[in-house]
């Protein structure tokens, strides 16, 4: 993850290898120069109570390894199997894209990267969720 640039806004947290920031009353710019630290935005974090679909599920378990609540061993072939479990249903070209970039990201231990490329897929479920219940 060398490189990565957070941009913050007044009071906004972030969480960085299990410890929590908040930034003070004005927007930042963060540079994290540690490579595989584990970098989770908790703004865009998937609470438990939200893991209700399966790439919400494949998020959260993602967003667990980034906040050390499980160890990267311990997900790898769950998350795997998940990604396998999408593929199955999002079967357009971009879609299928979007899955082996996270299946790679995840392959290479970069679970930040999983977890972005896995969040690009969230509009896309809720589409395809409306137009079933509609």
């Amino acid at each position: 993850m060398s490189g990565l640039v957070l941009k913050l806004g007044p009071r906004e947290r972030v969480l960085i290898n299990g410890a929590v920031l908040e930034n003070g009353g004005r927007r930042s710019r963060v540079s994290i120069v540690t490579s595989n630290a584990n970098v989770l935005r908790l703004r865009d974090a998937i609470h438990p109570e939200q893991a209700n679909t399966p790439v919400r599920r494949a998020c959260y378990a993602t967003q667990l390894v980034l906040s050390g609540d499980l160890k990267p061993e311990d997900a790898h072939l769950q998350l795997l199997r998940r990604i396998e479990e999408l593929s199955q249903v999002f079967t357009d070209p971009d879609s299928r894209a979007t899955l082996a970039r996270a299946s790679g990201a995840l392959l290479q231990g970069n679970h930040y990267q999983s977890l972005k490329s896995l969040r690009a897929l969230l509009p896309r479920e809720d589409r395809l969720l409306a137009h079933r219940v509609g």
